[in-house]
């Protein structure tokens, strides 16, 4: 287990990765380490394809990197220390990083730590990192910066300063969450929860002209407005990418469905549309125009309409089980000092009610149900599935409720 580790002098500035040579030469200083926190930042709310701009290193010893995920796309020499699961990496929130890091340069990860999964799994009232770091170590984080544009350089110091302080105290974090799950008997718990999170696919962004149905208000627009509706999300979508821009920042959804109701057939019409400014008319407001005329030229029979999904249909027997799982959910969250949607989530309660295991076997079997979940509470689900009382039993790898438990918050 890592020990919180102790600076004979304050830790310095963080040190910038900007060529290959350099990513190169960190990758050699990084392989002999026996853990590395890891962060990144990316510029979603800015820029269009999404990117991963920044990625955070540091080492036990308290040195942090900031590596210039533009100004270096290729991260493969990054690629053995992040597959070695003999160097423990420590995330926090990994699921998204896993996702985009994947994503841009097709890395794998063995060896994860998550510290909010971590801390989950004690039962903590907060998971967010500053809130642990002030808990543990007494460290306060600054002012959130995660609405930056993280492709703008060169940084600010006080984004380089977030930045750093991402990943500065993760391996510290880490030491203190391992010996509180050792406490309870759970480390074992988070441990194969973080490696499920391992084979988080990297991020793939699908295009469906259809979603624009589901955009709040759409119900409201009558079958050729939804025409309508769907040419402008279409063109949306092409406008951004063209400009490097989030749709949301081209045109809004509310601009979308004003336009699709009201249907303008000059550019003065658009000009009155709220959302439609002089830039927006300056740069699209003959494409709105354009089309607004293809939804309205849509043939009656092709019009599109709201299909109301039709919920599959859940037997007595499935319903009689799920209300028997939720009701044990209720009793056994706050007793085990855990968020019911981590005792068993609404998705397995259904697969669980579905499949109706017969004994605990048959339940580790179940995809999603994870060795804890089977060995430490498979008998009380089984008993609670076959219509028995379940058993009131102790976790079998968790000797006592987490020193963090707070109750049911579901």
């Amino acid at each position: 287990m890592f020990r919180t580790p102790h600076f004979a002098s304050p830790p310095g500035p963080p040190q910038w990765v900007r060529t290959p040579d350099g990513l190169a030469r960190l990758a050699g200083e990084l392989s002999g380490v026996a853990a590395v926190a890891v962060d990144s930042e990316s510029d979603s709310l800015h820029h269009f394809p999404e990117k991963v701009c920044l990625v955070q290193l540091a080492t036990p010893a308290g040195d942090v990197f900031l590596v210039d995920a533009l100004a270096v796309r290729d991260l493969g020499p990054l690629a053995a220390v992040f597959a070695d699961p003999g160097v423990v990496k420590v995330l926090h929130g990994a699921a998204y990083d896993l996702a985009s890091l994947k994503r841009d340069f097709a890395l794998e990860f063995a060896g994860l730590f998550d510290t909010m999964v971590a801390a989950q799994f004690l039962g903590m009232p907060e998971v967010g990192l500053a809130a642990l770091l002030r808990r543990f170590l007494g460290v306060e984080s600054g002012e959130s910066r995660q609405k930056d544009d993280w492709a703008a350089r060169p940084l600010s110091a006080a984004q380089e300063a977030y930045a750093a302080a991402d990943v500065r105290h993760l391996i510290a974090l880490r030491a203190h969450l391992a010996e509180a799950l050792a406490a309870c008997g759970r480390e074992g718990w988070v441990e194969e929860e973080c490696r499920a999170l391992e084979a988080t696919p990297a991020s793939v962004r699908v295009f469906r002209p259809e979603d624009c149905f589901r955009i709040r208000g759409a119900r409201r627009l009558e079958r050729r407005g939804l025409a309508v509706l769907q040419e402008l999300f279409v063109a949306r979508e092409a406008w951004a990418r063209a400009s490097g821009r989030p749709p949301f920042k081209v045109l809004g959804n509310d601009t979308l469905l004003r336009l699709a109701a009201e249907r303008p057939t000059t550019l003065e019409g658009v000009a009155r549309i709220p959302g439609c400014t002089t830039t927006v008319m300056g740069r699209y407001g003959e494409g709105i125009l354009g089309a607004v005329a293809r939804g309205a030229a849509v043939a009656e029979a092709l019009l599109p309409s709201h299909r109301r999904p039709t919920a599959p249909r859940v037997s007595p027997a499935v319903e009689r089980r799920i209300a028997a799982l939720l009701a044990w959910r209720s009793e056994a969250a706050p007793r085990l000092g855990l968020d019911p949607g981590l005792v068993l989530p609404r998705r397995l309660i259904e697969r669980l009610a579905e499949t109706a295991p017969a004994d605990v076997a048959e339940l580790a079997a179940v995809d999603g149900v994870r060795r804890w979940r089977s060995g430490a509470l498979g008998e009380a689900i089984v008993a609670a599935l076959n219509g028995a009382a379940p058993p009131r039993q102790r976790p079998r790898s968790g000797r006592a409720s987490p020193p963090y438990a707070k109750g049911d918050r579901g």
